[in-house]
C-alpha cells in the first residue's frame, strides 16, 4: 500500500469515526439542589434538632434517587464559624454515598453579611473553594460566591478574583459549546423581575444589570439560588432566575424541600418538592 493510499484510508477512518459521534446527545441526567440547612435557625442557635431531622431526609432521599449530583446553595449553618453547628453538618453531608457528588456554595450565614478575608480563608479551610466549575455530561455548572456582589467592601481582592475568572469560564463555555450553562450562587439577581427594588433578598441593580447582561451575552440558562427561605421565579431575557426554599426552616408557605433539576441535552425542567412527599423515583425524557 502507498503512503497516499495509507493516507486516505486514515483519513476516511478518522472521518467515519466523526461522523458516527456527529449529533449523539448526552444521556440525560438529573440533579438535587438543595439549600439553606441552616443549622441553629430554627431555634436562633440553641439547638439544631430540627435542622438535623430534615437534612437526614433529604440526605436519604438523595442517597434512594441517586442524582447525578447533590448542589447545596448557602447558608449551610446559622451562626458563622460555629463548630457545633458545621460539625453536624459535615456529620449528615457525610453520610451521602460517596458516589454522589456533593458541591457546597457559600452563603452569608457562613462567611457573615459582611465578609473579611479571614472569613474567606476559614469557609475555604472548612468547606473547599467558593468558586469554581461542576461539569457533567457536556452541562456546565459556574458556583460563585455571591457576597462578593453582594457586599465586596471588605473582600475587594477576592471579588476582583473571582470577576476575572467567571469572566475566564464563560468565554470557555461558549467556546466548548457547553449546554446548558448553568450558575449557582446563594443570593438570587432578583426574585420576581430583574427591575425590581433592591432589597435584602436580591442583590443591588447597579451590580446586577451588570452581570445579567454577561449572563445574556453568554448564554447562561439558569441561575439556581437560596437565601430567600421560599421559592421565587423570573426570567431575564431567556435565562431564568429560580430560588428554591429550604431544606431548613422556612419564612413563606414552601415548606422544608428541595428541588430536582432534569438536563436532557440543551433543555432544563425544574420542580421543588416537599421533604415528606419526595417520588419515589425520577423519569428521564
Amino acid at each position: 500500500m502507498t503512503n497516499v493510499l495509507k493516507i486516505q484510508v486514515v483519513a476516511g477512518f478518522l472521518c467515519l469515526i466523526s461522523l458516527a459521534g456527529f449529533g449523539q446527545k448526552s444521556a440525560p441526567f438529573f440533579f438535587i439542589q438543595m439549600t439553606d440547612t441552616q443549622f441553629g435557625f430554627f431555634t436562633d442557635n440553641k439547638s439544631f434538632e430540627r435542622e438535623t431531622e430534615n437534612f437526614e431526609k433529604a440526605v436519604a432521599a438523595a442517597n434512594r434517587l441517586r442524582p447525578a449530583f447533590v448542589v447545596i446553595t448557602g447558608d449551610l449553618i446559622n451562626k458563622p464559624a460555629d463548630k457545633a453547628q458545621l460539625s453536624e453538618y459535615k456529620r449528615i453531608v457525610a453520610l451521602l454515598d460517596p458516589e454522589i457528588p456533593v458541591y457546597h456554595v457559600a452563603g452569608n450565614h457562613d462567611v457573615t453579611n459582611d465578609p473579611r478575608e479571614n472569613d474567606i480563608a476559614g469557609y475555604r479551610k472548612e468547606l473547599g473553594n467558593d468558586f469554581y466549575v461542576i461539569k457533567h455530561n457536556g452541562m456546565r455548572g459556574i458556583v460563585l460566591n455571591s457576597l462578593y456582589f453582594k457586599s465586596p467592601a471588605g473582600v475587594e481582592k477576592e471579588a476582583a478574583a473571582q470577576d476575572r475568572w467567571l469572566t475566564r469560564q464563560l468565554k470557555k463555555a461558549r467556546r466548548a459549546s457547553a449546554a446548558p450553562l448553568l450558575v449557582f450562587q446563594h443570593h438570587s439577581w432578583f426574585l420576581a423581575e430583574p427591575e425590581e427594588k433592591d432589597e435584602y433578598f436580591n442583590i443591588p441593580a447597579v451590580t446586577r444589570n451588570k452581570y445579567l447582561a454577561l449572563f445574556q451575552q453568554y448564554g447562561v440558562s439558569h441561575v439556581f439560588a437560596g437565601h430567600y427561605h421560599r421559592n421565587a421565579f423570573g426570567k431575564s431575557g431567556t435565562m431564568e432566575m429560580v430560588t428554591t426554599g429550604p431544606v431548613g426552616k422556612p419564612l413563606g408557605k414552601d415548606p422544608s424541600g428541595f428541588r430536582i433539576v432534569k438536563v436532557s441535552g440543551n433543555k432544563v425542567s425544574h420542580q421543588y418538592y416537599e421533604l415528606d412527599h419526595i417520588p419515589g423515583q425520577i423519569v428521564l425524557e
